[in-house]
């Protein structure tokens, strides 16, 4: 069993799988913060399985990138007609990412606050920007994903 959950593809999955359910639970809490509606609890349910979901992405990538990326993939793209996918997009990625799970437990401590403490304190917009900021920054780190998984099976033209 432990073969197949670290095959290269299923790594790929649970990987990406992980990054969509962040960001969709990143854009639940959006939803929750801009309608005003909801409990507490509902939106730090949201926030936590976000936060779940990045922490679980992070460490299956890092162990990807640590076992595959490194010594199969990168020489690939580095020989290949797109070296600028690892120069740029990789090397965005590895740094970006390191603002996500940080900027995900903040998420998840100010969702801690009902409605009127968010108002009365001025943290809504910022809670809401925070929100929207987590689920782009998700977008745009799968879309380097993209690039760099595309570079790899370009390969050598």
């Amino acid at each position: 069993m432990l073969a197949l959950l670290t095959a290269k593809p299923i790594l790929i999955g649970l990987h990406l799988g992980f990054a969509i359910l962040g960001i969709d639970a990143f854009l639940w809490l959006l939803g929750e913060l801009v309608a005003r509606a909801g409990s507490a609890s509902r939106r730090m349910f949201a926030a936590a399985v976000g936060l779940a979901s990045f922490i679980g992405s992070w460490f299956i990538g890092g162990y990807y990138y640590v076992n595959f990326y490194g010594p199969l993939v990168k020489p690939v793209i580095l020989k290949g007609s797109a070296p600028w996918a690892h120069a740029i997009a990789m090397e965005a990625k590895e740094h970006i990412f390191l603002f996500v799970v940080p900027m995900a437990v903040t998420a998840l401590l100010l969702s801690r606050l009902d409605n009127a403490a968010l108002d009365s304190a001025g943290l809504r917009k910022p809670a809401i920007f925070l929100a929207g900021t987590l689920a782009g920054v998700g977008l745009a780190i799968g879309l380097m994903g993209y690039i760099i998984s595309a570079a790899a099976r370009w390969g050598v033209l």
